[in-house]
């Protein structure tokens, strides 16, 4: 879309990537025009070319020297899981559905809090990363229990829970956030204790955590390029 405004090839540098599935609600990018657009015509210009999938929702001149990834400092990634028997299909591109058995919201709260911090993150890292080490910080992990209003029919309203992982980080490893849902999910079943998130942690083995959660959960919330107040 930039190539057909600019009528030349356009280099994007994108704030990180995701994977297939994966959502986005604040992704960035950076790049260089060569022709002198205002920002408000480059976004509708934009819009007008990119998929209904995909929305620029803002454009702003910056340094020469930004680059969407090398700029950041740290990320917000958000999972949502449907913990009820039916699963509202128009969430269903948006949540990984576990049916039953409740999970045990206040657990997994707990369980998530153990890996503030900075620690060596290499239990929840997939195989076939690149990167050259596996430690990060967390600012914060956190998980809560919500109702979300269903039905607003004559027979009134209907909620089930939505449980939310939200972390705030320096940076992610491949599958990172997956994996560790899929491990605050055993916690929330009863089938690890809280404390044991830093046991996972401590033997720095992916077989030791919990299973990857699927995509469809996970959303980039948004990038900073300020140091977050620790």
């Amino acid at each position: 879309a930039l190539s057909t405004l600019d009528k030349q090839p356009v280099s994007v540098a994108g704030a990180g990537r995701t994977d297939a599935g994966v959502h986005a609600l604040g992704q960035v990018a950076s790049f260089s025009l060569a022709r002198d657009i205002d920002v408000d015509t480059v976004r509708r210009a934009l819009n007008a070319h990119l998929p209904p999938s995909v929305r620029v929702v803002d454009v702003a001149v910056v340094d020469s020297r930004f680059h969407a990834r090398f700029s950041s400092v740290s990320k917000i990634y958000r999972y949502r899981i449907w913990n009820a028997e039916v699963l509202n299909p128009f969430e269903r591109p948006y949540v990984w559905h576990i049916p039953s058995p409740r999970l045990d919201c206040a657990a997994m709260d707990d369980a998530a809090q153990q890996l503030v911090g900075t620690h060596e993150f290499s239990s929840f890292q997939s195989a076939g990363a690149t990167t050259s080490t596996a430690e990060r910080t967390l600012y914060s992990s956190l998980v809560w229990c919500g109702e979300v209003d269903l039905s607003r029919s004559s027979a009134g309203p209907t909620s089930v829970p939505l449980l939310t992982y939200e972390v705030h980080g320096t940076g992610f490893l491949k599958h990172m956030v997956r994996s560790i849902v899929g491990t605050l999910v055993e916690v929330g079943r009863g089938r690890r204790t809280p404390a044991s998130m830093l046991d996972v942690l401590q033997k720095r083995s992916r077989a030791c955590a919990g299973e990857t959660a699927p995509a469809a959960g996970l959303f980039l919330v948004s990038v900073s390029y300020e140091s977050p107040d620790l």
